[in-house]
């Protein structure tokens, strides 16, 4: 794994959190991106598949909340455009990736954008998309990311993240 630490953030340990989940979630839950075309000799040493989602689509600032439930979705949304006061920000990393959180961890890693099977498109180190520290990014559009851990205990302890671009 290339893991490329960065100074943490001086915010309040609440918004790390926030943060750190988001990102991974938006990283393990996004689905979207093309589909991989792998061939029965890729291994897990393989660079991972480009994905259809480009690194400018999620550098910026942005709001992030998570939640548990879809009847929580929409209040979510709302809170997330609420944390523009304290943004959290995506920045391009020094390679073709961005700098984010990884779950439970307080440093800032590149992170590169992944194809999956199915179309799905995943957000983690260097290894196979789907990785169980990536992210799958469940939808990107200009204002909004949503996304989730493919860990499933991180999944369970972050939700699925929305971010929302800060004006």
């Amino acid at each position: 794994m290339l893991r490329t630490p960065v100074e943490p953030l001086s915010l309040p340990r609440p918004a790390l959190a926030i943060m750190a989940c988001g990102l991974l979630l938006a990283l393990a839950a996004c689905g979207g991106g093309e589909s991989l075309q792998s061939s029965a000799g890729s291994s897990a040493t393989s660079a991972p598949a480009p994905a259809k989602i480009s690194r400018e689509a999620l550098v910026g600032r942005w709001g992030v909340a998570s939640f548990h439930t879809d009847k929580d979705r929409k209040r979510t949304e709302a809170e997330a455009r609420g944390q523009c006061k304290q943004p959290y920000v995506i920045a391009k990393g020094p390679g073709d990736g961005v700098m984010m959180h990884v779950a439970d961890d307080p440093k800032l890693y590149e992170l590169r954008l992944k194809a999956g099977p199915g179309g799905k498109t995943y957000l983690g180190f260097e290894a196979p998309a789907g990785d169980p520290q990536d992210r799958e990014l469940l939808s990107v559009t200009p204002k909004e990311i949503t996304a989730r851990f493919v860990d499933p205990d991180a999944n369970a302890r972050y939700g699925t993240f929305i971010y929302s671009r800060c004006g």
